[in-house]
């Protein structure tokens, strides 16, 4: 059953609203370059608000280790998703100090992306457009060679969800500017993609 995931949260009012929808999992943006970055200092804080049946995800772009053990050991997040340049041997290094689950996301070019993506040493990837949270999509029909379970991201929103769940079956499905409304999170539009969804699994799954 394909998964949900809200990314770029960071008021107390989408946590309300994520606690209203019930997605397996919300997205924190910790990346000082975004214009949804929230400290983990103050995503700590909201997720002590935030349901236990949601799983935070802590989002990094080239963060130094220390600064994502920090995030995750003081409970911003539970799971770390690497959104930048990370290779395997920032893996490794992370690995070696923490059991977290880890999320590696890959900007889908071209085939070689998704050879990249699919002998990734993460516990799961992300396949993106690569455009920054802009809401652009790739070119979907790459999708068609990976083989191991993986995040879609880029461009999903509650119009289009339903035809990427019908033709890919990722194991989850993550967007963020879908769901605003002039830079901020809208219930409407937020309950309008969950909506979606669960109704496109129970149509295809």
């Amino acid at each position: 059953m394909t998964k949900i995931k809200l990314c770029g949260l960071r008021r107390a009012e989408d946590i309300e609203y994520a606690n209203l929808l019930m997605p397996e999992y919300i997205g924190f943006v910790f990346a000082s370059s975004s214009r949804r970055y929230i400290s983990p200092e103050d995503a700590a804080g909201l997720r002590r608000g935030l349901s236990d049946n949601i799983t935070p995800v802590g989002v990094f772009v080239n963060a130094d280790i220390d600064y994502v053990l920090n995030a995750v050991n003081t409970g911003a997040a539970d799971i770390i998703q690497l959104h930048g340049r990370e290779d395997e041997s920032y893996i490794r290094a992370l690995r070696a100090v923490t059991d977290r689950t880890i999320i590696k996301a890959f900007s889908i070019k071209s085939e070689a992306d998704i050879k990249a993506a699919q002998e990734s040493s993460a516990d799961y990837v992300l396949l993106d457009s690569g455009a920054g949270g802009s809401g652009t999509q790739f070119d979907h029909s790459l999708i068609k060679n990976i083989k191991r379970d993986f995040f879609l991201a880029g461009g999903l929103d509650s119009g289009n969800v339903q035809t990427a769940l019908r033709r890919y079956s990722p194991y989850a499905v993550d967007t963020s500017s879908a769901l605003e409304t002039n830079g901020i999170k809208d219930i409407d539009k937020m309950r309008a993609f969950v909506d979606a969804v669960r109704k496109g699994k129970e149509l295809y799954i």
